[in-house]
């Protein structure tokens, strides 16, 4: 039975072969054999470009596919064959013997002909039919058959019906049609047409959906495709037309599409069985499903927190805490949320991600069969004895999908003894709103319609600042149980947001506008909405004045359709990529907002984002992610881990100090200069210097032009140096000159005092800075080597504020070194984070002015070995924040 209207014909999986053609798939022929015996069809059509590349021989190919259990159904595509003149007749009969021998040799018994597109045919169906005719008496010889498929496109014959004409007007019983749904429903045809064609003259049957597109019809053939139940054509019509004649062949795949030919040939093939297996009647039916259970966020202690908060502002209560694992139960009436503390390998630190969406259903049982019999594969649950038994299964992002009936479930869950609202700022979810990769897009799009027996809302296209969206949505029935899925179709580069595959909850509101009153004065991060989107609401859909006043007001968006209307708003973004919205549904508005919206919240994400990066003066400090704290990374890594732990700026080591260290050459590498600058402007990261000017007794400041352009370029602030150089006039000289060279740059020189060196104390850099007597430089106080090299903290009060620009920032063992070789490894490996150490941390920052940026140098190669150095810049700035904006909010 057709999941539609068309329950004339019920065909069961076992009675009809199923057939997936190689031009689906990915890989090389070997490849495609393989994946779709593993995903259970029972025929291939082989695509002759395939077979031409293939090493094996047709009669090889034949028995690997017997191996399998494949049968080959069809071999295609025979071009450009009728209505010719005699002499390319000729050739075309030449041609077609050859290639009744390749069908000899692999077994299969059908050669699919398409309706010529040669510039060469004439427009006369007698002529067609002759020579039609005469191709399968050849074939006929050979106990070989001709299937007829007009395309779309083809010259003269470009529909079903004129095809049907012309192999009638043939009458040879070895020849017969090919429908194709792309051919026939592209062209809008009348299926009504199908009723006269005789099953038995129907030799193949093609399956593929499409987008309406807009477009020419060819190019939409070619790239465009799309399982059925993914497009807009009614192939359940289509099929319940073809099955009325008798037709009694298979029923087989012909998807051109350019992301299924680049993806896994495995999962390309268990997709495409998925989707025939929905068009049939040959799994269990999907259970009703009454909505929404629960939504479970992947946390950990960073990320745990701030969902925390947020769930407290918007009116969720944490009521219970799971009985054997690390999960808290958040309620507010009928909307749950769980936040799952155990380690996801999955789930990057800091990150809060959803994993699980739980989904009330009339029979689980019957879900997870269902569920199994389209190959979603089950997911092992570990669980005590007197807890709930909950089917659960995973899409093919990973994330886990639960079948529940009933509120038993919570039972698993001990009573935290807080009781929950009963006001109801939110009484349900509404929606569940995913990101995937474009390559995953149809797959988990065709995963929760066949699966979940959802039904897919048409896709939607929206300009974003960003690129391109693509988004459609997937409901029940009954509008209780929607699934949003986004995707950017057009990703090119590195030029995005720093937010991977952000997702989001929406909670239902019975008034979202009391609601968002509540929720601001419980602290919610409600999403600032710029004033602009409020004009143009005015001047599209004009609601009332005191309305609008009111939505301008708490930052709610307003769509209305012939339905009904649809307010909601956002919180901020939350654990790096996820967010909640509280929305009201009035009268029968059954969308998720007018789409103009979704570029309106992505900019006001980022321009929060990019504010959360500049903290408030007087609550907090800057941070910056020295290069050396996690050397290893490249630096346009360097910039995504700095954005993703939340610095405001990095400095960047464009020099090689040692010979072990890796090299980023910026400076005469344009592709890693171009990588880097995209980085930045993408994230809001900012360079605040650059290292290292090392200038010693045979160092010229000239060589250095390039290296302080290359930073100029990057937007960088200061520039470092160091002068291991005995000769004091020397030393000033060369100092004043590379300051010479950077001031045009707009760049300061700030000088650094390693212990070990010839310019080795504050007292010493003092002296050069004096003398060289330059109006853009600076002093670096590195917390380390000030300490190690015993400076005073009073001298340093004395000093000239506008010397200072930014400080190093580390913690270090109370024992100082004997040897310059201790002092070095402990300066290069082996430094702590604020508060692990002995340094006077307190003392010498009080010295220095206030509100200078604090760039975190804390190499730990130890560390970072284990952990990697992204999550090593992540621990270092979450320490530094607890100990030293403690310590400033305490002196506040």
């Amino acid at each position: 039975m057709l999941i539609a209207d068309h329950d004339t014909v019920r065909i069961s999986a076992a009675e009809r072969r199923t057939t997936i053609a190689t031009a689906c798939l990915s890989g090389t022929l070997e490849d495609k054999l393989a994946a779709a015996a593993a995903a259970g069809f029972g025929g291939i059509e082989i695509f002759e470009s395939d077979l031409i590349a293939s090493p094996w021989s047709p009669a090889r190919i034949r028995q690997e596919c017997a191996r399998r259990g494949l049968s080959i159904d069809v071999y295609q595509p025979f071009h450009d064959f009728e209505a010719v003149p005699p002499e390319r007749l000729r050739a075309n009969l030449r041609r077609a013997e050859r290639k009744f021998d390749v069908l000899e040799q692999l077994g299969a018994g059908l050669l699919l002909v398409c309706s010529s597109g040669s510039a060469e045919a004439v427009d006369d169906d007698d002529l067609a039919a002759a020579q039609l005719a005469e191709l399968a008496e050849r074939a006929a010889r050979r106990g070989l058959r001709i299937a007829y498929e007009a395309q779309a496109w083809g010259r003269h014959v470009n529909t079903y019906a004129h095809a049907w004409r012309i192999v009638r007007r043939a009458d040879h019983p070895a020849l017969g049609l090919c429908l194709d749904s792309f051919h026939v429903l592209s062209r809008d045809d009348d299926l009504a047409g199908i009723a006269v064609i005789p099953g038995a003259r129907i030799f193949h049957v093609q399956l593929a959906d499409a987008p309406r597109l807009t477009m020419d019809v060819a190019e939409w053939s070619r790239h465009h495709r799309l399982f059925p139940g993914l497009g807009a054509f009614d192939l359940a019509g289509f099929v319940a037309r073809v099955l009325a004649t008798g037709y009694t062949g298979p029923l087989a795949l012909e998807v051109f599409n350019d992301i299924y030919r680049q993806a896994d040939p495995r999962h390309a093939a268990i997709d495409g069985m998925r989707s025939l297996l929905a068009l049939q009647e040959s799994l269990p039916a999907a259970p009703e499903l009454r909505g929404h259970v629960f939504t479970e966020l992947a946390v950990d202690e960073v990320s745990g927190p701030v969902i925390a908060r947020t769930l407290t502002a918007l009116g969720f209560t944490r009521t219970g805490r799971h009985r054997s694992k690390p999960v808290q139960l958040w309620e507010q009436r009928q909307a749950r949320v769980l936040l799952n503390f155990a380690p996801q390998r999955t789930v990057a630190p800091g990150t809060a991600a959803i994993c699980a969406i739980a989904v009330e259903s009339d029979d689980p049982q019957q879900s997870a069969q269902r569920a199994d019999r389209l190959f979603a594969p089950v997911l092992p649950r570990v669980r005590q004895p007197e807890e709930a038994d909950l089917s659960s299964v995973a899409a093919p992002d990973g994330t886990a999908i639960f079948f529940s009936r009933g509120e038993g479930w919570l039972t698993d869950f001990a009573p935290t003894g807080e009781a929950a609202r009963t006001d109801g700022l939110v009484t349900a979810t509404d929606h569940i709103a995913l990101t995937e990769p474009v390559d995953d897009f149809d797959q988990t799009a065709l995963f929760y319609r066949s699966v979940l027996g959802l039904h897919s809302g048409p896709a939607t296209e929206i300009t974003a600042p960003f690129g391109l969206l693509r988004s459609r949505s997937a409901t029940d029935a009954a509008n209780r149980v929607r699934i949003t899925l986004n995707t950017a179709p057009l990703r090119r580069g590195s030029w995005a947001p720093a937010i991977p595959s952000p997702q989001h909850v929406a909670f239902v509101s019975d008034d979202v506008i009391a609601s968002a009153r509540a929720m601001r004065e419980l602290g919610a991060p409600v999403l600032a909405i710029p004033g602009n989107y409020y004009d143009d609401l005015d001047a599209r859909l004009a609601p009332p004045a005191d309305l609008l006043a009111v939505l301008r007001e708490h930052s709610i968006l307003y769509d209305s359709d012939d339905h009904g209307e649809y307010l909601h708003f956002y919180t901020e973004m939350l654990g790096s990529r996820l967010f909640f919205e509280v929305v009201q549904r009035i009268g029968g508005y059954a969308g998720y907002g007018s789409p103009a919206t979704a570029p309106v919240r992505m900019s006001a994400h980022r321009h929060r984002r990019l504010q959360r990066l500049r903290p408030a003066h007087g609550t907090a400090h800057d941070y910056s992610l020295a290069h050396l704290t996690a050397l290893s990374l490249s630096p346009p890594e360097l910039v995504e881990a700095a954005a993703e732990a939340g610095y405001r700026y990095v400095g960047v080591r464009l020099t090689k100090v040692t010979p072990q260290e890796p090299h980023y050459p910026l400076a005469t590498d344009p592709a890693l200069m171009r990588t880097t600058k995209v980085r930045l402007a993408a994230t809001g990261v900012e360079v605040l210097d650059i290292e290292l000017a090392r200038i010693g007794p045979d160092e010229d400041p000239r060589d250095f032009q390039r290296f302080l352009e290359a930073g100029a370029e990057l937007g960088a602030r200061h520039v470092i140096t160091q002068l291991p150089d005995p000769d004091r006039g020397r030393k000033v000289d060369r100092f004043a000159r590379l300051c010479e060279m950077a001031r045009p740059l707009g760049l300061t020189v700030d000088l650094e005092f390693p212990s070990w060196t010839e310019t080795p104390d504050l007292a010493e850099a003092t002296r050069v800075l004096r003398a060289a007597d330059q109006p853009n430089a600076g002093m670096l106080i590195d917390l380390l080597h000030f300490a190690r090299s015993g400076s005073s903290v009073a001298d340093l009060r004395e000093l000239p504020a506008h010397w200072f620009h930014f400080a190093h920032v580390c913690d270090a063992p109370p024992g100082v070194p004997a040897t310059n070789e201790g002092l070095i490894h402990t300066a290069r490996f082996e430094r702590l984070y604020p508060g692990e150490g002995g340094i006077d941390l307190d003392g010498i920052l009080a010295a220095l002015p206030p509100g200078l940026p604090y760039a975190l140098e804390i190499p730990r190669a130890q560390l970072v070995a284990q952990v990697g150095g992204k999550e090593h810049a992540r621990m270092a700035i979450a320490a530094a924040r607890q100990r030293l904006d403690a310590s400033l909010a305490a002196a506040s």
